[in-house]
């Protein structure tokens, strides 16, 4: 996904106008400037949802540690057992998993694109952490839900991350792949060939 880039020229007069995510454009009659690369970015519709993605991604996996540590409660399997070296191993899995997806998200808003798959994208973004895996955000949620299930010695949290995953894997990240594949056929072709979908 690409960063916004501004609109109009310096010598002629902008209008701010804020745009679905919150930030500020500036238009001219001239319409967008090219990005860094000389390229045009991507024209705005303000109808365009996207990905169109219908849930917030971490719903998943919420509802599944959820129902995890709910079932372990009525029908409890006790195949995990609380120890205190689990739990540190499985909080410091947890921590990392969430310094992951902070990393990504913080990666996004200095590319300035969208981070809600519910808006267009605006660029590929390619460096920092997505040299690595094309969906650390995804990664570190998948590694804080199995850091927490081992932590919590949760067996149906930890059973039921598989079915997050295919939620994710079918109802996100493909919609996000077709919306790239779309929007930078070229681009995110190239980004596909070098960086795995995980890890």
């Amino acid at each position: 996904m690409s960063g916004a880039s501004r609109f109009g020229h310096d010598w002629l007069p902008v209008v701010p106008r804020c745009t679905l995510d919150g930030m500020t454009e500036t238009l001219s009659s001239n319409g967008p400037l090219p990005d860094s690369d000389g390229s045009s970015p991507p024209t705005r519709d303000p109808h365009d949802r996207g990905p169109d993605v219908k849930f917030p991604p971490p719903l998943a996996y919420v509802l599944a540690i959820g129902a995890g540590l709910l079932l372990d409660r009525v029908a409890p399997l006790g195949w995990l057992r609380s120890h205190p070296m689990a739990e540190m191993v499985g909080g410091g899995i947890a921590i990392a998993g969430l310094v992951l997806v902070y990393t990504g998200i913080l990666t996004f808003r200095r590319a300035r694109t969208a981070i809600y798959p519910n808006r267009p994208a605006k660029r590929v973004v390619d460096h920092g952490v997505y040299r690595f895996t094309r969906n650390p955000m995804y990664v570190g949620m998948t590694a804080f839900h199995l850091g927490l299930s081992v932590m919590l010695a949760s067996t149906w949290a930890l059973l039921l991350l598989p079915v997050a995953l295919l939620i994710i894997t079918t109802q996100v990240i493909h919609r996000e792949e077709r919306h790239l594949r779309e929007r930078f056929p070229v681009e995110y072709g190239a980004y596909c060939a070098r960086v795995r979908r995980w890890i």
